[in-house]
């Protein structure tokens, strides 16, 4: 039972190497500057419950290489959203047919995308719920709980305790569509992260950031009730009060939604660390797939689109960090221009 994991960035590695500790059989896959780190430092993977695993280089199988996914009877899709049809392309050309391929990818459409391409195969959708931040060149840190969630099906019982013994146990759910909505309203808050600079648990802190939060998940919501899709609750408060309860003052927040700052200190957004590396970040598949949604129904989500137009700028290196009350103003100016 061999598992290859494409994409072998924050989540890949991490994911993969937990798996590794546990004694499965794992490739990771990846860029060559991922490959060179891990043969010069090896890997550290630690969590916000003091979990420490270290693993020496010569542990450790990654390669550049796609043919390794002919062995693999797992294929783990980690890449970024816009990678997913390549992710397919290498899939096709070099996995086995019946391996099962499992998106483990921020989104909501990466899944079709990846099935549209690999006709006859038993494709997944998975979703991370944990943050995963990369702490200098070889630690890897886990900053938040949640246990990955997964598209119900029988193909994943030989696997359910290979997950269990790593410590990432896998939930099945027969309503898929509606988790990964209800994660995507969650992930709304990687932008504000990002442009924030701050850490996660800062960030969520400080009222006037929540508030940004909160405009752009009241206005998802307004969006998927006109598309007439109900976002399940993936964590302890349902969608419908996330808004509210974002929007209470420090003090009561604090009190209210203990859990929701129940965050490493260290932990960020991938967001924001795809900022810092100068690279293209998912905004488009997160808020964009509000604006697109809003957009295919006739309607407008101005907050949502303004919150991608300045990731774009910061992307570009011509927005710098911004603080609530300023993040605040751009969001309302663009609902003032679109009114």
């Amino acid at each position: 039972m061999k598992i290859a994991v494409l994409g072998a960035g924050s989540i890949g590695v991490y994911v993969g190497g937990v798996l590794l500790a546990s004694g499965a059989d794992v490739t990771l896959i990846g860029r060559a500057t991922m490959q060179a780190r891990i043969a010069r430092d090896g890997l550290t993977l630690t969590d916000l419950h003091e979990r420490h695993v270290v693993l020496r280089a010569d542990q450790i199988h990654f390669t550049q290489d796609a043919a390794a996914l002919a062995q693999a009877d797992l294929v783990l899709v980690t890449v970024k959203s816009a990678d997913t049809a390549q992710a397919a392309k290498l899939i096709a050309a070099h996995g086995k047919a019946s391996a099962l391929v499992l998106s483990l990818q921020n989104g909501v459409g990466n899944a079709d995308t990846l099935r549209l391409a690999l006709p006859g195969r038993t494709v997944l959708a998975g979703m991370v719920p944990f943050n995963v931040v990369q702490l200098g060149d070889s630690q890897f840190h886990r900053g938040t709980e949640g246990d990955i969630a997964v598209e119900q099906s029988p193909a994943l019982n030989p696997w359910h305790a290979v997950f269990a013994a790593a410590q990432l146990p896998l939930v099945e759910h027969e309503n898929f569509a509606a988790v990964q909505w209800g994660k995507l309203l969650l992930n709304l808050n990687n932008p504000i992260n990002a442009l924030s600079g701050l850490p996660l648990k800062t960030q969520l802190s400080q009222r006037a950031y929540r508030r940004c939060f909160a405009l752009l998940i009241k206005e998802a919501l307004g969006v998927l009730a006109a598309a007439g899709i109900e976002p399940a609750k993936v964590v302890r408060l349902g969608p419908r009060l996330l808004p509210l309860v974002l929007s209470l003052p420090d003090a009561l927040f604090s009190r209210v939604a203990r859990a929701m700052l129940r965050i490493d200190p260290q932990a960020r957004s991938s967001m924001w660390e795809d900022l810092r590396a100068g690279r293209r970040t998912e905004v488009d598949y997160l808020s964009g797939a509000v604006v697109q949604l809003a957009e295919s129904l006739g309607i407008d989500a101005p907050f949502n689109r303004r919150i991608v137009a300045l990731m774009r700028l910061a992307e570009s290196g011509k927005q710098s960090s911004m603080s609530g009350s300023e993040l605040s103003k751009a969001l309302k100016d663009s609902f003032s221009v679109a009114a």
